[in-house]
């Protein structure tokens, strides 16, 4: 008779919740990073930006120029505070989405920690009756001869 787990049906359940949960959670850091990313390259550019402005600024050029490179500035620094904004939303979402996959494996560890309590008292329980059973063998085989 093999060990069988009554809320083994269960159990698969909040494994498969709390992989659904990590899997969101790792999305959320994922964007977070490509966020984070993204903002490396902007701050980039408008250093490029700012060290070419710099270096032209005793070089005669259009208004026209200046207008265009500064408009790019401000678009850059728009896009900048945008993806700031983005951040904090993302960890919002973040620390949300952390409480609950730590509820979700929580309650997945405390079915599997119950699971592996009543596995090793069914092993214990089926090691008391393979010893009796050795036993009242081996004292019938005495008793006969």
């Amino acid at each position: 008779m093999a060990f069988h787990f009554s809320l083994a049906t269960v159990l698969r359940v909040r494994v498969i919740t709390e992989e659904r949960e990590e899997g969101i959670l790792q999305k959320i850091l994922f964007n977070i990073s490509k966020v984070f990313d993204d903002l490396e390259r902007i701050d980039s550019r408008i250093e490029e930006a700012d060290d070419s402005r710099h270096a032209e600024v005793l070089k005669p050029c259009i208004g026209l120029d200046v207008h265009a490179c500064y408009g790019a500035v401000k678009e850059l620094k728009q896009c900048r505070k945008d993806l700031e904004d983005k951040i904090q939303k993302l960890e919002e979402a973040r620390d949300k989405q952390l409480a609950i996959y730590e509820a979700a494996k929580r309650n997945r560890e405390m079915l599997t920690d119950m699971r592996e309590k009543k596995r090793i008292a069914y092993e214990i329980e089926m090691n008391k009756r393979e010893q009796k059973t050795l036993d009242d063998n081996y004292i019938s085989r005495r008793g006969r001869s």
